[in-house]
């Protein structure tokens, strides 16, 4: 008796509104997750949501922050006058 398999499924897509850690967002602008900490922690990216001691950031705003042209999502924290 032949025993046929199924292909195997395709991975699923993130979901746009799916939250993703330093390794998914590493993976999205094409650099080491200590890079995606070093631009987060300089303000000049999306912030992250802090969930307990996770640290997520949402995929809407990472395309919506790379469509902009990656502009420093600093603003006016801690500007000097």
């Amino acid at each position: 008796m032949t025993a046929t398999l199924d292909p195997p499924a395709a991975a699923p897509a993130l979901a746009p509104a799916a939250l993703l850690d330093v390794q998914a967002v590493a993976a999205l602008l094409n650099c080491s997750p200590q890079h995606c900490r070093r631009l987060s922690d300089a303000g000049r990216m999306p912030r992250p949501l802090r969930i307990g001691s996770l640290c997520r950031w949402r995929r809407t705003d990472l395309d919506a922050w790379l469509a902009a042209g990656c502009p420093s999502c600093r603003g006016d924290r801690g500007a000097r006058p």
